[in-house]
């Protein structure tokens, strides 16, 4: 068991996991620059919302919801031609980024916009009648009231995105996805497999643990 461990192999190893850390990281914090936005629109124009404008919200939730119906293995191939444009390149780590990115932003849109529907409509109100702006609004009372569901939501989502790090290693994006590929599948080494599996699921439940610790202390705040 492990007799393939050679020092050039866990050499190989780290090198797979930080290139997992740099695509889900970047890609995590990318899809909530652009997902976060996107589901505060999305809550303030949906009925009942203080926009609300049934059209746009059904244009956009449109788009939305296309983008997350397109599976990972499908999107990753047909936006190559724009990944070129962003990177220069295809392959490696940044490049997987792009669809990473693309594959979060409205998880996480989608995510955030549940977390608001869960703050209490007669604090809006309130805010509302206080002569508050949207922007006062949003500032002040979604985003803080909701910010312990958004972080669940976020925790969700650095997850998923651990899983599709590995499915753009199967396609010259690096990781332990493209390690496991590349030794345990083709090279036929069971033992990197199963190291390349364990090491997922800690990498997982490290993003879990902290997560829910995160959640946990502004739930008691």
């Amino acid at each position: 068991m492990f007799e393939n461990f050679s020092e050039m192999m866990l050499e190989l190893f780290a090198t797979s996991l930080w290139e997992t850390v740099i695509m889900v990281g970047a890609s995590g914090i990318l899809g909530a620059l652009v997902g976060i936005p996107l589901g505060v629109f999305l809550r303030l124009t949906d009925k009942g919302g203080i926009l609300q404008n049934g059209p746009v919200n059904g244009v956009v939730g449109g788009i939305v919801n296309a983008v997350r119906s397109t599976p990972f293995i499908i999107l990753l191939v047909a936006i190559i031609p724009f990944t070129r444009l962003v990177t220069g390149t295809s392959i490696g780590t940044w490049a997987a980024v792009v669809p990473l990115t693309l594959a979060a932003a409205p998880f996480i849109a989608r995510l955030v916009e549940t977390a608001l529907r869960e703050v209490d409509a007669g604090l809006v109100e309130a805010a509302q009648s206080m002569g508050a702006s949207t922007w006062q609004i949003v500032w002040k009372v979604l985003l803080p009231e909701a910010l312990p569901g958004i972080v669940a939501g976020l925790t969700i989502s650095f997850v998923s995105l651990t899983g599709y790090s590995a499915m753009a290693g199967a396609v010259g994006g690096g990781g332990l996805g493209d390690l496991g590929i590349r030794y345990g599948y083709q090279r036929f080494l069971p033992d990197v497999m199963l190291a390349v599996v364990l090491i997922l699921i800690v990498f997982v439940q490290a993003i879990q643990s902290l997560g829910d610790w995160i959640v946990r202390r502004m739930s008691h705040r």
